[in-house]
Formats: structure tokens, sequence, C-alpha cells
């Protein structure tokens, strides 16, 4: 697997669909096999993985959203991990 750069576009792979589980108050990546339950964090990223936002555009609009700094090797080390378990994928 090619290194993740900051130019990429990540994208949900269409097998999986984020979605807010309002009775467990929690999101979750549905796929035809079940589901995986996600933590804010993830979730806050996986909303951004559109195929349009570059990985930089991705980093800066969390760090404005949640007034944090220094994001990028957390998303980064998420976004290796969710394309390992196959969850995402990069436009072209």
């Amino acid at each position: 697997m090619p290194e993740i750069t900051s130019a990429m576009q990540p994208l949900l792979r269409s097998l999986y669909r984020l979605q807010w589980e309002e009775a467990q108050q929690v999101w979750v990546l549905l796929y035809p096999e079940g589901m995986v339950r996600l933590n804010v964090p993830a979730a806050e990223i996986l909303k951004r993985c559109n195929g349009k936002t570059e990985v930089v555009g991705l980093i800066d609009d969390l760090e404005r959203s949640f007034g944090a700094a220094h994001l990028s090797d957390d998303v980064y080390e998420f976004l290796t991990e969710a394309t390992h378990r196959g969850w995402i994928e990069f436009a072209h």
C-alpha cells in the first residue's frame, strides 16, 4: 500500500455506510456482515472522507472545528488503519 500523502482524497468505500445510531448514541460504520462502533474522533474523520477533500484540508477542518492543533499524526494513523481495514479508498 502506498504511503498516504497530504494531497490524497480519502473516500468511504461503497460497501460501508456511516450512520448515527440514536438508540446507542454512537456513530457506527455499517456493512453487509455487521457494524463497527466508532469513537467520536474516528467518526469525525470518516464524515470528512468524501473523495473531494484532500487529507490536508480534512486536518485543517478538524483543527478548526474542534479548536485543536497538531492533529495530523493522529489523522494519518487513523487513515492508515482505515485503509488497512478496507473502510476507505482514495479518489483518483
